[in-house]
């Protein structure tokens, strides 16, 4: 007992020695402590600073050459850990930001609804089976916004893989109804989509987007991306008549043929066109003799009577009769609770759902995600009151007041407008949430998958970029996550409006921002110094 009282007597003067007042030794060693700390605050600070000035004269000597110069650039940068911006150009001015959208419109999905749900179709009646399999009333396709009623595989892996008709969906809901004992039907065969109100193409899309599959009618019941494809087959020799196959059968959409076949060696061109609300495409123009067959990926505009339609003929070959209207339904039923369901299909998992979205850049789906979205907190009745989900969304990120002006949900639209400011804050919000794991495999991944597939495939770049692409006519955009060769992890959005150049020129200066924002944010001393200095 006594020997411990010296010894804390005696480590009590050791400490006076060191610290006390006047203590030279404890003067200098506190000296030392907090000139140590000092000197690694100047050097992390000159680093930091000679990272950004030598990345600048890089963006100077991409983005000041002649075409790329013509346009408008905005870049911001930020280090993920602490939120410090390495770089910025107009981060907070206004561009068109394409399909870079998605990326809010996917993550407002996750917040709103997490990865692992799902969606519910059914087949419902408002009669009754009767034991003769006579069902008394109307069967109903009921749509809740399902975007992959279709023969697509699951999960996606790279690309694209599908199984069996386009139609499946479709085919097994008509199989399991038929498994019900249903043999004939007394009612009407009817595509009810009024889940969401009626709106199938939102501000700024153009009359030409509403043609092709990338501007497919939005709707609450989505089969086959609300698409079909007309298949042109030229014949063996000049003068032959060209076959037209439209797939799957659709009697709502007519084709008005009238494409020749040239000789082999000649020049073939197509033409298509199809009035506003018309029923009919007008195919022209010339085939080569003997080429390979040409596929058109084209619009339908009911997606509801679309689907009807499917649903009666896929009832036909099963054996139901049937002699009712086949017709589409907008508005909602006031005696839907007290329907049957006679059959159900649950979809896949919204992760998975996201992924290919993120992925391909699908519009349709994207659109129906922001609907679903918008559908928890109940039936809009205006257009205008579905943009309040995103934009009390957008405040809970952080993103200032102003810096989203949204009229779509995919990027479609050339009314949108973001600040890169904007995109950099919701995806730093989201990496701190429990989907992000779900959101950030989504993203295309440099030179591997999805529409990064075909780009930064140099050693440093493939594989250490997760970003999602934008793409309309002179517009082009970049925004997402980057891994350093040291293992920072930067995010980042670059946008470009009013380009006036070639794809390829506005391309490679953003794959350049790319390149040497690994290289100059790489965060090591010597890599730094070393990039400085030449």
């Amino acid at each position: 007992m006594e020997k411990r009282k010296w010894m804390a007597k005696g480590l009590a003067l050791c400490l006076f020695a060191l610290f006390g007042a006047g203590g030279v030794a404890g003067q200098g060693l506190l000296r030392g402590c907090c000139s140590a700390a000092g000197a690694d605050a100047r050097n992390t600070e000159k680093n930091s600073t000679l990272e950004a000035e030598s990345f600048s004269r890089r963006v100077e000597n991409l983005l000041g050459v002649i075409p790329v110069n013509k346009g408008e650039w905005g870049v911001l940068i930020v280090d993920a850990a602490s939120g410090k911006m390495l770089y910025q150009k107009n981060a907070d001015s206004y561009f068109v930001p394409a399909s870079n959208m998605k990326l809010l419109t996917t993550a407002l999905a996750f917040d709103k609804l997490g990865p692992d749900y799902r969606f519910r179709t059914t087949v419902e009646t408002n009669g009754m089976l009767l034991p003769d399999g006579t069902l008394s009333g109307d069967l109903i396709l009921v749509g809740r916004g399902d975007p992959n009623l279709s023969n697509r595989r699951f999960p996606f892996d790279t690309k694209e893989e599908f199984d069996g008709p386009p139609e499946k969906a479709l085919v097994e809901l008509a199989d399991a109804v038929v498994a019900r004992g249903v043999k004939k039907i007394s009612g009407d065969i009817v595509g009810d989509d009024s889940y969401f109100p009626r709106e199938r193409y939102p501000d700024g899309w153009g009359i030409d987007d509403m043609v092709w599959e990338y501007g497919a009618a939005i709707s609450a019941i989505v089969v086959d991306d609300n698409t079909v494809t007309l298949t042109l087959t030229p014949g063996e020799k000049a003068g032959d008549s060209v076959q037209a196959v439209v797939e799957p059968v659709a009697p709502e959409f007519a084709v008005n043929n009238e494409v020749t076949t040239i000789g082999a060696k000649e020049k073939a061109e197509l033409r298509l066109t199809r009035e506003p609300g018309g029923d009919t495409v007008v195919v022209s123009g010339t085939l080569a003799a003997k080429s390979a067959p040409r596929k058109l990926v084209l619009a339908i505009q009911e997606p509801a009577q679309h689907a009807a339609n499917m649903l009666a003929r896929l009832l036909g070959e099963r054996g139901v009769k049937f002699r009712g209207k086949i017709r589409a339904q907008h508005e909602p039923d006031a005696a839907e609770s007290a329907r049957t369901v006679l059959a159900e299909h649950l979809s896949i998992r919204l992760g998975d759902a996201v992924k290919l979205v993120n992925k391909i850049s699908q519009n349709l789906h994207t659109e129906v995600l922001l609907r679903t979205a918008a559908r928890q907190d109940g039936r809009w009745t205006e257009s205008e009151d579905i943009e309040k989900v995103p934009q009390a969304f957008y405040a809970k990120v952080g993103i200032l007041d102003g810096d989203v002006t949204q009229t779509d949900g995919s990027g479609l639209s050339r009314m949108d407008m973001v600040t890169p400011r904007a995109l950099v804050t919701l995806l730093q919000y989201a990496e701190k949430q429990p989907w992000f794991a779900a959101y950030y495999a989504s993203l295309p991944v440099a030179g591997m998958d999805g529409t990064l597939s075909d780009r930064l495939k140099r050693e440093g770049l493939a594989g250490k970029i997760h970003a999602k692409t934008g793409s309309l006519s002179h517009v082009r955009s970049l925004s997402g996550f980057a891994e350093t060769r040291g293992g920072r992890l930067l995010i980042f959005s670059f946008l470009n409006n009013n380009q006036g150049g070639k794809n390829h020129e506005t391309l490679d200066a953003m794959d350049g921002l790319c390149l040497a924002m690994m290289e100059e944010f790489d965060g090591g001393e010597k890599e730094v110094k070393k990039e400085a200095t030449k």
